[in-house]
């Protein structure tokens, strides 16, 4: 928390709070958390949040690899981080408590369901005796809630079974969180009835132990304050709650529109990706079409086929299978069709951690691929942004006929903030052209030219269909105009640099790099993609100590903007943060000659502000 200010007996005001929500895989904190999440973006907050789900799908329960967690940050001003340090921890086994405690802030609350904590959870935790009891936990304000054992006496008299009735009982903490911070019950509630509408039971069972939890809180006398935390003052508009992968989706569904295309999004389940498929499946009626394939392979290759037969294409995947649809992704680049692929970034390499965030793609995306083989590679920034940059993908891909990389990673993929929906009758048009009917001999040959390109060496699309557009497409090398298979030494250097030119001209075509703070200055930070947040607070936080520190977030990472490179050269220093080992870092020195410091992180965790601040002020020292 930024500010606590006493405004009456036993109410704190609060500018901001981070909360986060954590047990075992089957104690449903996603969900109370999403929960608590809604109700405050009702309420009026400012929100972001950052789920973290076990990377095991069965992991044992009650031990540290079947942790699941929710955290959220609201406040009554603008917030760009799922926040640093947790002001309050609820935590429902000892592994919840034992991965967590150490993000908490000392003096910070730490509410545990101390029905937990017998002999056998202590151990498959890993404790060697019971924090509750050994003065482990004095720096923080614990409080020992029997929150088991109250929400089966709330719903004794309930025909749900046992285990169903032990599923309620987040709900009771759900309940409890909400009277401690001033939240109203009524949302929850309400979704309650439409969720579970159809099973009384059920519903009467998560109402009533919901109330109850905020009926515990009016009574017990654990707590000294109660905290008040305002409305935010965000841009008037119409907003909703939006996660980085339904930003994705809603983006490709506009960028289609404004095409006047039908879009294709053809994708193999793969995590965190896979919420993208899900999302676009329930449009098919705004001419939208899904198709899970059976691989990686056969998901890209539907997609280029889409692209050969004239709609939007698109396909999604997850750090490995990016890899897997290299070759194809080559097949692209050569016949120059328009295609956006989604990388959803996770951590790696193989398997890696596949719930957990990382930025280690981007040489992937920028090389990872056989040949000569340039293509367009950008990046958004968090979650609402997701919109705009798929959008932006979508009009990139159809008016240079390219390939476009939208990076994106689990971070802000699952991760929520308030969007303030768009004026669609205000977005521009897409400008997609065609290549018009022409007459031939009847074979194809002697009319229409396939490689014959405009001023910005774009090719011609071709619908199939078209009278006298049949030509050859594939994976040899083309004979530049014509498009004849040509294997001729001078002539494949000719459509290597000629591919290659294409994508540089496209820097002509974006808007240039853009400097949160002085122009010029002692510190440049740089960044790309889901760091965004973390890195704009903390060069914010040393601006207003009076350092000249200014932030520079690429979006456009191939080509880059005409001015990057105008741009590092007017501070004394660059720092390139990113969650990786130094990529970006590499390409930038490697283009531009500057000699860029580094702060990386590979840990699958998002960076906190506090790691970017401290890294500033160790260089500015020096």
């Amino acid at each position: 928390m930024t500010t606590q200010t006493k405004t009456a007996k036993g109410v704190e005001q609060r500018t901001d709070v981070t909360i986060r929500f954590a047990g075992d895989s089957g104690d449903g904190m996603q969900l109370t958390g999403t929960q608590f999440t809604r109700t405050s973006a009702i309420f009026g907050n400012d929100i972001s949040t950052f789920p973290d789900f076990p990377a095991e799908i069965r992991a044992p329960a009650g031990t540290l690899a079947g942790v699941s967690g929710f955290q959220v940050h609201f406040g009554s001003e603008e917030l760009h981080t799922p926040g640093d340090e947790v002001d309050t921890l609820v935590a429902f086994n000892p592994a919840a408590l034992k991965k967590n405690i150490e993000d908490v802030v000392k003096g910070g609350l730490v509410i545990v369901n101390e029905d937990s904590f017998g002999k056998t959870d202590l151990k498959k935790a890993g404790f060697e005796s019971n924090p509750l009891e050994d003065d482990s936990l004095s720096q923080y304000r614990l409080i020992k809630i029997p929150a088991t054992k109250l929400t089966k006496e709330a719903l004794k008299d309930s025909p749900l079974g046992t285990k169903a009735v032990d599923r309620c009982k987040n709900f009771f903490a759900l309940g409890l969180v909400s009277w401690l911070y001033g939240r109203p019950l009524e949302p929850v509630v309400e979704w309650i009835e439409r969720k579970f509408g159809k099973n009384p039971d059920v519903a009467n069972a998560n109402r009533d132990v919901l109330r109850v939890g905020h009926a515990y809180g009016e009574t017990c006398e654990y707590f000294e304050n109660t905290y008040q935390v305002n409305k935010a003052k965000l841009t008037p508009g119409k907003y909703r709650r939006i996660s980085g992968n339904d930003a994705t989706a809603l983006g490709f569904i506009f960028g289609a529109r404004l095409a006047e295309k039908d879009l294709f999004y053809g994708s193999y389940p793969i995590t965190p990706a896979s919420d993208v498929l899900h999302a676009l499946s329930r449009y098919k009626h705004f001419r939208v079409k899904t198709f899970q394939a059976e691989d990686e392979i056969a998901a890209i290759c539907s997609s280029i086929g889409a692209s050969f037969a004239g709609d939007l294409a698109t396909t999604g995947t997850s750090g490995p299978g990016l890899a897997l649809k290299g070759e194809a992704l080559g097949l692209a680049v050569m016949t120059e069709l328009p295609l956006v692929v989604l990388n959803v970034q996770r951590g790696g390499p193989s398997t890696g951690l596949p719930t957990k965030t990382e930025q280690a793609d981007l040489f992937q995306a920028m090389y990872g691929r056989n040949g000569e083989c340039p293509l367009v590679v950008i990046a958004a920034c968090s979650p609402s942004d997701c919109f705009a940059t798929a959008i932006e993908a979508c009009r990139i891909t159809l008016e240079h006929m390219t390939p476009v990389v939208l990076l994106t990673d689990g971070f802000i993929a699952n991760g929520e903030e308030p969007w303030a929906i768009p004026d669609v009758s205000q977005m521009k048009k897409i400008d997609v052209k065609y290549a018009e009917g022409v007459n031939s001999n009847g074979n194809g040959e002697g009319g229409f030219l396939p490689y014959k390109r405009d001023d910005r060496l774009v090719r011609p699309w071709a619908i199939p269909g078209t009278a006298g557009l049949q030509h050859r497409i594939g994976g040899l090398e083309k004979q530049d105009i014509t498009g004849n298979v040509n294997y001729e030494p001078a002539n494949h250097q000719h459509m290597i640099d000629t591919r290659a030119k294409k994508v540089a001209l496209i820097a002509d075509n974006i808007p240039e790099q853009a400097v949160e703070g002085p122009d010029e200055g002692d510190l440049l930070v740089v960044g790309w993609g889901g760091t965004y947040g973390a890195l704009k607070s903390a060069c914010d936080r040393v601006r207003s100590q009076g350092k000249k520190v200014a932030h520079c977030h690429i979006r456009y990472l191939n080509p880059f903007p005409k001015n990057l490179g105008d741009v590092l050269k007017r501070y004394k220093k660059v720092l390139v943060a990113e969650l990786n080992c130094g990529q970006l870092r590499f390409i930038l020195r490697a283009t531009y000659l500057v000699d860029a410091a580094a702060l990386n992180k590979v840990q699958g965790k998002p960076f906190l502000i506090s790691e970017v601040e401290n890294k500033i002020n160790e260089l500015l020292a020096k």
